[in-house]
């Protein structure tokens, strides 16, 4: 017997540990891949629902725009309802509209582990000058 007789299957037992390793880190970084998307995703639905509410002539019209903008944006990155909330103070006497928007992102779910991953962002328009009334 040789020696190069003992390597004999060596690399499948590699490849049999390695692949499932591998696949499952690549796998991870889909998921984180996602996640940081969803952050950028929600940013930006948070900054359109807050522009859409703004140019609105009263509150109950503003909330349903940015709902509606918030949505739109959010429908292929969130898994569950996406929650727009007003946080500034008024609305008639105001300057500045403010919504927070957040939702369930989806992630690490993917690679079975069940990490709940809720995500918020917040922004701030101006009220316009110029609104469209309601009619």
């Amino acid at each position: 017997m040789s020696a190069a007789g003992d390597d004999r299957g060596l690399s499948t037992v590699e490849v049999v540990i390695l692949a499932p390793v591998m696949i499952l880190f690549i796998l991870v970084l889909v998921a984180f891949g996602q996640m940081v998307e969803g952050r950028g995703a929600i940013d930006g639905a948070a900054r359109d629902a807050a522009r859409a509410g703004s140019l609105q002539w009263d509150v109950g019209n503003a909330m349903a725009e940015a709902r509606k903008a918030a949505e739109a944006n959010l429908t292929d990155v969130c898994t569950g309802p996406v929650t727009v909330t007003k946080t500034s103070a008024g609305f008639a006497d105001a300057d500045l509209f403010t919504v927070e928007v957040s939702c369930q992102v989806r992630g690490l779910a993917m690679v079975g582990l069940d990490i709940k991953t809720r995500m918020s962002g917040s922004f701030t328009a101006p009220l316009d000058p110029f609104k469209r009334k309601a009619g």
